[in-house]
């Protein structure tokens, strides 16, 4: 059976309501399934930035519901909505948001300090093979100003990964990166999504959509056309 980690329903959010309001969601349905990696596109002022909003607990809708992991996540309050974003969704972004003063290692284990569920030592054995993973395990004691962007990016992405989250919401993330690095993060998270990881990205990059199984095309705040390639 196929599970749905993410879902809008009929989604509008609006913005000064009145004679004068701007749609940037207008009736939005998308589901997300489970294991799925999807890019979501379309020009500035679209709507992709905030439908991931949504889906990442960051924004309300003005009507439509929302779910996350089967969870009705619409009325919730900051409390709840909190507990969400720092159990079931990773975030990555295009200006990595790494805290400067910590190391690549720390970043990583600080989402895990949030859960506050693990011992150090249990957020170790959690981290260490990530960053293996990802080739950036002989960078943990490196603080984000003594990286490259793609390597801060990777830093990114292993904090996304430590979560287990049920979902990982990628906001332009290789807006940043130079097309050779592009390539290798992209390369990284579709290896990752094969892995079991399920990703939605909103993007401007016409790699990122060549590259995704499924490309959904927004337009006016709502579903215009989507390709389903795998």
């Amino acid at each position: 059976m196929v599970k749905i980690v993410a879902s809008a329903k009929d989604v509008s959010r609006v913005y000064q309501p009145g004679e004068n309001a701007v749609y940037a969601l207008n009736g939005m349905t998308l589901n997300i399934e489970e294991g799925q990696m999807v890019a979501v596109a379309g020009p500035s002022g679209s709507g992709k930035t905030t439908l991931l909003n949504m889906y990442g607990c960051l924004d309300k809708p003005t009507s439509g519901k929302v779910y996350v992991d089967g969870e009705d996540i619409t009325n919730m309050n900051k409390k709840q909505l909190a507990h969400i974003r720092n159990h079931k969704i990773g975030f990555i972004f295009q200006s990595f948001h790494l805290i400067p003063v910590l190391s690549a290692y720390e970043n990583v284990e600080f989402a895990l300090q949030i859960q506050g569920k693990m011992s150090p030592e249990e957020r170790k054995e959690r981290i260490m093979p990530i960053l293996e993973t990802l080739g950036i395990a002989s960078l943990a004691d490196r603080r984000p100003g003594e990286m490259s962007g793609g390597q801060q990016q990777r830093v990114a992405i292993a904090r996304a990964l430590a979560k287990k989250p049920a979902l990982i919401l990628a906001d332009e993330p290789t807006a940043n990166l130079d097309s050779k690095t592009s390539a290798a993060i992209i390369e990284l998270m579709l290896k990752l999504n094969q892995e079991g990881a399920t990703f939605v990205f909103s993007t401007h990059d016409p790699m990122v959509m060549e590259a995704a199984p499924r490309l959904v095309h927004v337009l006016d705040g709502h579903v215009q056309s989507e390709e389903n390639r795998g």
